[in-house]
């Protein structure tokens, strides 16, 4: 029978803990807290992982999920020709509710769905998380419900929705407190996705696909004017008529970086809705969403796509 560990209480932490890295080494699914929702974690090396967790979540191959890190050494193993202003943003940003969509390395021998090439990572700030990654290594986090139904915030709730399909779900208390809800729906304490894969194709320019804890005043203040410019409703109609005008090919490559992460999760280990990772890929994208979760994932709200 799945039990919630308690991380508050010193035994129970351990012992979670110790089931947690064993379920994540044979393939098994973990819930973890992040800092913005609760995600689903598998190993994101093993493709065998990473397909169950789409089977639970109710995704296909097309949502992969984020990939949740531990810290900002792992950002250059996994990922490839990192421009600097994404590099800025994770160092002021990370661990957080920030998740990167970035180029990842071809030699990396994973299978996290159709990411075109592309990666989605977080770094949570949840130290039952970080404690985790320490041990596993990277994670895909993808935030912890079932598609269609909201994220959740905490232990018992994801158990509500996933019952016997994880193995081991471990209880850091309420996600999402130290952020306000500033995401693109009520309530929302996914992180903020952005799209950095495609810098040097798009006028050295970074995009955010997902509003999130993480505001657009504060990206703005840390790589200025390397952030697009926030298109106006009627701007967006106007780009809609002439992408009507556009090719399959071109309209394929539009939506090639949102790929990249379970753009309804998180990073964050996903997103508090589900319906929208990044990825954390985006952690880790929903999550990611641990998800983040990460979420997104991530897994960033997570995902970690949370």
């Amino acid at each position: 029978m799945t039990r919630i560990y308690n991380c508050s209480v010193a035994s129970e932490f351990t012992a979670g803990m110790r089931l947690a890295r064993s379920a994540i080494g044979r393939g098994a699914l973990v819930v973890i807290p992040t800092d913005t929702v609760y995600g689903i974690a598998a190993d994101a090396f093993s493709p065998e992982a990473v397909q169950k967790l789409l089977d639970v979540k109710g995704r296909d191959r097309q949502s992969p999920p984020p990939v949740l890190i531990s810290g900002l050494p792992a950002l250059d193993g996994l990922a490839a020709e990192i421009p600097q202003p994404a590099r800025d943003l994770a160092a002021a940003f990370w661990p957080g509710g920030l998740t990167l969509i970035l180029k990842a390395q071809p030699s990396l021998a994973w299978d996290l769905g159709e990411t075109r090439g592309t990666v989605a990572l977080r770094v949570p700030s949840n130290q039952v998380a970080l404690d985790l990654l320490s041990e596993t290594g990277p994670l895909a986090v993808s935030s912890a419900n079932r598609t269609g139904m909201p994220s959740a915030i905490d232990a018992v709730g994801a158990e509500e929705m996933l019952g016997n399909s994880v193995s081991v779900y471990l209880d850091g208390g309420v996600a999402g407190l130290e952020y306000d809800a500033i995401g693109d729906r009520p309530g929302d304490t996914s992180s903020t996705i952005i799209d950095a894969s495609r810098f040097d194709t798009n006028g050295g320019k970074l995009h955010i696909v997902r509003n999130g804890v993480i505001s657009r005043e504060e990206v703005e203040a840390v790589i200025g004017d390397a952030l697009a410019a926030l298109i106006e409703p009627t701007d967006a109609a106007d780009a809609a008529d002439a992408a009507d005008a556009t090719d399959a090919t071109d309209a394929t490559d539009a939506t090639d970086a949102t790929d990249a992460t379970d753009a309804a999760d998180a990073a964050d280990a996903a997103d508090s809705t589900d319906a929208t990772d990044a990825a954390v890929t985006a952690d880790a994208a929903a999550s990611t969403d641990a998800t983040d979760p990460a979420d997104g994932s991530v897994a960033a709200d997570s995902s970690a796509r949370g």
